[in-house]
């Protein structure tokens, strides 16, 4: 894998502007199903849920702004950091959320993967194979929007508050 230069590296457009693109699409779905909930009765969540979705909701928006800063200033690690923690939490987390169907679902291998593919990151970032980061985080992330889109199915506790 050849390394080269953080801040001279910029995502393809053909590649960011549909990730992000689809990110807003999934923020914009979020805060209408989650806008529609607060006039419907309450829902008592579990508490994993609870977790992980005030980990999730920033983790989202906050990828977004990765994709279009510019990489490897301090202000990039400061913000790869956080981010990070929150989607290790999140991954984590999920594997709390089962009262639904009792047991882990496919989506769940997205955690694992997750959970396997940050640290390698971070050590290929602080290693100089910044190519290898980027696309490792790329991945990471377009997961964590699929994974969102997934959560709006209507028979999903976010679907039914989208669709409901």
């Amino acid at each position: 894998m050849t390394t080269i230069a953080a801040r001279t590296w910029a995502y393809p457009r053909r590649l960011r502007d549909p990730l992000l693109a689809a990110a807003g699409l999934l923020l914009l779905l979020l805060g209408v199903a989650f806008g529609r909930h607060v006039t419907q009765p309450a829902v008592a969540m579990d508490p994993w849920m609870v977790v992980h979705l005030l980990t999730i909701i920033p983790a989202i928006p906050l990828g977004a702004i990765m994709l279009l800063r510019p990489k490897g200033d301090r202000l990039h690690r400061l913000t790869g950091r956080i981010w990070v923690a929150l989607m290790m939490i999140a991954a984590l987390t999920s594997f709390g959320i089962r009262h639904l169907t009792g047991h882990l679902s496919p989506i769940h291998i997205l955690s694992v993967i997750t959970l396997v593919a940050l640290p390698r990151a971070i050590i290929d970032a602080r290693a100089g194979r910044i190519a290898r980061h980027l696309r490792t985080m790329t991945i990471v992330y377009a997961a964590l929007v699929t994974a969102g889109y997934f959560t709006l199915i209507p028979t999903r506790l976010l679907g039914s508050f989208l669709f409901g």
